[in-house]
Parts: structure tokens; C-alpha cells; sequence
């Protein structure tokens, strides 16, 4: 059974910083979620985005579940409630969708798994809140801007917020976002960086991850 949702959030907002990634090959996959993994972070967020997507989840749950315990392996870009359904079934730790959608809500709810809505403007956040959800992904977040978050948190005070997109792994960037009012940041490139990855740098990306994972560890929320 997947942890409790209460458990995801305390999970997110302690990590702060929230690596989303996709590759498509799984022991590219595997060696990121490691560095990240090495570096201190215990939340990772793989992107239902290509063809072998499903492959990979089920190769690097597989390594998570036996070398990395207590990390949490979600899977972001779920459109669907079918795809909901699927990938709580291969074990994920929780869901994450780019958009809010009621019936990906009910799904997550009849799977007893945590479900993380991506917003975009305040009827949506409103909806995510009429499904019972207290934390949102705020998408994309380049866009939005933290003066969004700033504008909103008033109108949504129970509501928790997360930006995806349009953050940088600098204490400038983070530091923003934090006093904005989010609890945590997600980050793909802006984190995970191409070249390092592409190189195959494990240990250059660990080094560049261990930057970031303290840098957010002394942001004051």
C-alpha cells in the first residue's frame, strides 16, 4: 500500500527541493534517482512522458524498494484515470498531474494513494480543493511567477503550493519562491543538468546536487 497522504506532504515539504525527470533509458534513470538518492533527496518524481516510461517506473521502483527504503518514487504527468490506476498498481509512492482533473482524484482516492493536482489559476485551485486535495503543484511555473503564489495563498490558507518549472537550483531562485509561500520546489533541468547526464557524470551530479540539496536546506520558509 502506498504511504498516507499526510506522510507524502510532510515527505515534500521536508526535501524542499523535488527532482522531476525523465530519460529513456532505465539505468540513465536509475544512476539520477541514485545521485539524488546519495545527495540527500528522498522524494523523486519520474514523468509519464515517453515510451517506455511504464519500463523504466517498474525497473527503478524495483532498485528503489531494494537499495533506497525510504525514498518516496512518485510519477508525474498523469492525465488519466486510467493511468492513475496503472502506475499505483506498479507501486508508485503517490501521483502528480499536470492539471486537475475530478475523475484522476477519485481514482487516487479508490487506490489509497496521495494525488498532487497541477493548477494554473484560482478556479483551479478551487476544484482541487473541492476534491479534498490541501497540496498543489502550481504549473508551469515559469509563468505563474512566485507573485502568483503571493496573490493566492489569502484566498486558498489551507491550501499547501509547489512550483514546477521556472526555478533554478541558486539560493536567488529558491529563496524567492520560499517567500512567496511555497513549502517546496520542483525542478527538472534546472536541477538535473543535461550535460552532466548526458556525459554519464554520476559523480559530478551528485557533487551538483549535494550544492543544491544544501543550499535549500538553509533557506528559512
Amino acid at each position: 500500500m502506498a504511504p498516507a497522504t499526510a506522510e507524502i506532504i510532510a515527505a515534500f515539504e521536508n526535501s524542499k527541493l523535488i527532482p522531476v525527470f525523465y530519460h529513456e533509458e532505465e539505468e540513465v534513470c536509475y544512476e539520477v534517482m541514485k545521485a539524488c538518492y546519495e545527495a540527500g533527496i528522498r522524494v523523486f518524481e519520474f514523468t509519464n512522458r515517453g515510451e517506455h516510461a511504464r519500463r523504466n517506473f517498474a525497473y527503478m521502483r524495483d532498485k528503489k524498494l531494494a537499495a533506497m527504503p525510504d525514498l518516496f518514487l512518485g510519477i508525474g504527468t498523469i492525465k488519466s484515470a486510467e493511468d492513475a490506476k496503472l502506475f499505483a498498481g506498479m507501486g508508485a509512492d503517490f501521483i502528480v498531474s499536470p492539471i486537475t482533473d475530478a475523475s484522476i482524484a477519485d481514482a487516487c482516492k479508490k487506490e489509497v494513494i496521495a494525488w498532487i493536482p497541477g493548477c494554473m489559476t484560482p478556479s483551479e485551485i478551487a476544484t482541487a480543493e473541492k476534491t479534498g486535495a490541501t497540496f498543489a503543484k502550481l504549473f508551469p511555473g515559469n509563468v505563474l511567477g512566485p507573485g502568483f503564489v503571493t496573490a493566492i495563498k489569502p484566498l486558498f490558507p489551507d491550501m499547501k503550493f509547489m512550483p514546477t518549472g521556472g526555478v533554478d537550483a541558486t539560493k536567488e531562485s529558491m529563496q524567492t519562491w520560499f517567500d512567496a509561500g511555497v513549502v517546496c520546489v520542483g525542478m527538472g533541468s534546472g536541477l538535473l543538468k543535461k550535460d552532466l547526464i548526458e556525459k554519464k557524470d554520476w559523480t559530478g551530479l551528485k557533487a551538483q546536487l549535494s550544492k543544491a540539496v544544501d543550499i535549500a536546506k538553509a533557506i528559512k520558509k
